[in-house]
């Protein structure tokens, strides 16, 4: 049984599995040195299961590959959401907005963004991804494409002998090919070259994400969103076609599948989302909106408190953000994610509008993926 939500580590930074706070003391350079974990190798394809239980085939990564579904088909399109890392606004700048912030040089600032968890007020910073390009290093934060490779490094996790986790220390991650990975992006309408996947695989290995309570200088978690990586080059994919990768997992991943802390959403309908905020609304309600029945009350959500903590409404004028706001909610429409949303306006003053109210009816669809996650 999934529980509701990841529990935080105390904001005394020094648990191993958690922190990386030496790492983290190193803050001339904006990134972090990287320490290499052992990772564990995958298993040969079609190979039989170990007498011993491996790291690939340990019960809390066959629980987190166990989804609730009528068919095998309905749970394919399932995978995990995990909850205080899903919350965290670590993907919302654009590469557009990137370039504008870059220098002359190609270096990008420390990123600070600010976002409230069950009712806490929290700080991350994001520090830029180092990538030697055309003979210059050139830094890079994590954005939507890598996001989108996350989410599907995630859903192959969730495979049969493709994810992995320990206990000593706590760790997960996953093992597959580029071709894989671009197989499960093309499938779901995000088809990208080996180049371009390859580069947003070493942005999650080399960018560096910092976790806080607002106000404090106590780092809660300190790590890169991939902690380890063991590439294949294409000469050794050649010459062993059964190759893989491995990467690891960011800690608050890991500790979700150790704590058996996350639940399973509709990852067909995310990844088929066109936008990114209406992706990051969609994982909001997988999260919360457990309650959701087509009789019971509305899921309720303030246009203040989706700035907030998604970090994504960021064009300069307010009246163009609550649009940008309602063509997500119009695309859960469209996608039976909702049935209705309903909007009241916050008014102050002479008629200027504050604030604005939404009310989310579920549809007949989504009241059944949240019982089915519920049961799970």
């Amino acid at each position: 049984m999934s529980k509701d939500h990841t529990p935080l580590p105390p904001e005394e930074p020094g648990d191993d599995a958690l922190d990386d706070t030496k790492a983290a003391k190193d803050t001339k350079n904006k990134t972090r040195p990287v320490k290499e974990p052992k990772l564990p190798k995958p298993p040969r394809r079609g190979a039989k299961p170990d007498a011993e239980p491996g790291p690939y085939q340990n019960p809390q990564i066959e629980r987190f590959q166990t989804f609730v579904g009528n068919t095998p088909a309905e749970r394919e399109r399932l995978s995990n959401t995990i909850d205080v890392w899903d919350s965290t606004p670590r993907y919302s700048i654009s590469r557009q907005a990137m370039n504008k912030r870059r220098n002359e040089y190609g270096n990008l600032p420390l990123l600070v963004q600010h976002f409230a968890y069950r009712n806490e007020d929290y700080t991350v910073k994001i520090y830029p991804a180092k990538l030697e390009e055309d003979g210059k290093v050139v830094e890079y934060y994590p954005s939507a494409n890598e996001e989108l490779v996350e989410e599907s490094l995630r859903k192959i996790a969730a495979k049969q002998q493709q994810g992995f986790h320990t206990r000593a220390p706590v760790a997960s991650g996953a093992a597959f090919s580029v071709y894989e990975l671009r197989q499960e992006l093309a499938a779901n309408g995000h088809a990208r070259s080996y180049q371009q996947i390859t580069q947003s695989l070493a942005i999650l290995r080399k960018s560096h994400i910092e976790l806080c309570k607002a106000g404090s200088k106590k780092v809660l978690v300190a790590a890169n969103y991939l902690t380890g990586m063991t590439a294949v080059s294409r000469e050794l994919r050649d010459e062993d076609p059964d190759a893989r990768w491995v990467v690891q997992f960011h800690p608050l991943v890991s500790q979700s599948i150790e704590q058996l802390a996350y639940r399973q959403f509709n990852y067909a309908t995310l990844m088929a989302l066109p936008t990114q905020l209406s992706r990051w609304l969609h994982k909001q309600l997988s999260i919360k909106f457990t309650f959701a029945s087509m009789l019971g009350n509305p899921f309720e959500m303030y246009y203040s408190t989706i700035k907030r903590d998604s970090n994504m409404l960021n064009r300069g004028r307010e009246v163009d953000n609550r649009s940008d706001v309602d063509k997500a909610f119009a695309e859960l429409v469209k996608s039976k994610v909702l049935r209705e949303v309903q909007k009241r306006s916050v008014i102050e003053g002479k008629g200027k509008v504050v604030d604005v109210v939404y009310l989310l009816y579920p549809s007949a669809e989504f009241v059944r993926e949240m019982k089915a996650a519920n049961v799970r």
